[in-house]
């Protein structure tokens, strides 16, 4: 009886910064998202989100094999094009819209953007990050419309996107995912941490741990996450004898901040725990209530309900909730891979529950 041969299977690869770069480029060219010459560096650093110590190799890699030819100005010429179908290629072009700086955002944000990248990379498809932050205001309709229609064909994941913004995206029709939570009204694929269950959770922690002035700490944009987590906190509370909720919202600013904080301290009955939203907040939170003498978690509790490196470094810990940074990334992967070949996501939103990480804050 004759024996069939099998082959060794080829072992799975983890493609290096500089590979992801070169395929990223390759299928940009490809799509014809860059005519005739490519960018310069900066604009390109920016777009991939890489360094010029990686995006200079890649480059290179792109000489090497024919795609491109400099010139003697230094620019770079595209040299050829592929016959593949355009729209097909234009179809896994990802844009990450973002209001400012890669470095800019959390460490945890920036993680998952490292991560989602590689993943979405090893998928087979393009993504380009996009910092744009005239399409974040109150009325971003025409900006928006000139920005997309300059970057066709894309699927968008919008990072830190309130109202107005989300409103625009839904008119539009656009195969969009919001990184966070739609706002009141708006149907849209999202992807985020379940903050009404967070924030439930921990206010009958809090209340179980006898506190009944509670201070809700969150930002003064009204975000969809932010809102959940007040009605969370509300839901939790509800029909509590004596119970009292103080939403305090800041600027994103550590004066403005500490006024607030002030404020509280003054009143007959100021709060026996804070509830933050923001890592660094509640840090900020923390140390401003110590500095006017209050001891934690003797006087006052503190608990975060997002989670920070930073904090594990903090005396003494703060309480806080977390979700798996890596796990976010896979779970938002899966969503924009099922965008890229439906153009559809489950109708429900995707919530994550974090973990309760106890600290010697409450």
């Amino acid at each position: 009886m004759k024996t069939k041969a099998f082959s060794t299977p080829k072992l799975p690869q983890r493609l290096s910064l500089v590979a992801q770069t070169v395929e990223s480029l390759y299928e940009g060219i490809r799509n014809g998202h860059w005519q005739k010459h490519l960018p310069g560096e900066r604009e390109l650093c920016e777009s991939l989100q890489v360094s010029r110590r990686t995006l200079r190799p890649a480059l290179e890699e792109l000489q090497r094999k024919g795609w491109l030819e400099v010139s003697g100005r230094q620019r770079r010429r595209i040299k050829s094009r592929s016959s593949s179908k355009v729209e097909n290629a234009r179809k896994k072009t990802i844009g990450i819209l973002m209001p400012g700086s890669f470095l800019s955002l959390p460490s945890r944000i920036s993680f998952v953007m490292d991560t989602l990248r590689a993943k979405l990379t090893a998928a087979g498809c393009v993504v380009q990050f996009h910092i744009n932050p005239a399409c974040y205001t109150a009325n971003p309709g025409r900006v928006l419309a000139q920005f997309v229609a300059e970057h066709p064909g894309m699927i968008w994941i919008v990072l830190s996107a309130q109202e107005p913004m989300q409103r625009w995206f839904s008119r539009q029709k656009l195969t969009c995912l919001i990184l966070g939570s739609s706002a009141p009204g708006i149907s849209m694929p999202s992807v985020d941490v379940d903050f009404h269950a967070t924030c439930h959770h921990a206010g009958g922690l809090l209340w179980r741990k006898g506190h009944r002035r509670i201070a809700l700490v969150l930002h003064k944009g009204i975000y969809g996450g932010d809102i959940a987590s007040e009605e969370g906190l509300r839901d939790a509370l509800k029909g509590m004898p004596g119970a009292h909720i103080q939403v305090l919202r800041h600027d994103t600013t550590t004066s403005h901040l500490c006024i607030l904080i002030d404020e509280c301290l003054r009143l007959p009955n100021p709060p026996t725990a804070y509830l933050v939203g923001g890592a660094t907040h509640a840090l900020t939170v923390a140390m401003h209530l110590m500095r006017r003498g209050r001891r934690i978690p003797k006087d006052v509790t503190v608990l975060s309900r997002d989670n920070d490196p930073i904090l594990d470094a903090a005396s003494p810990t703060i309480a806080r909730y977390a979700i798996q940074p890596a796990q976010f990334a896979s779970r938002v992967a899966l969503a924009v891979r099922q965008l890229a070949e439906t153009s559809t996501v489950p109708a429900d939103a995707i919530r994550l529950m974090p973990a309760f990480v106890s600290g010697e804050s409450i």
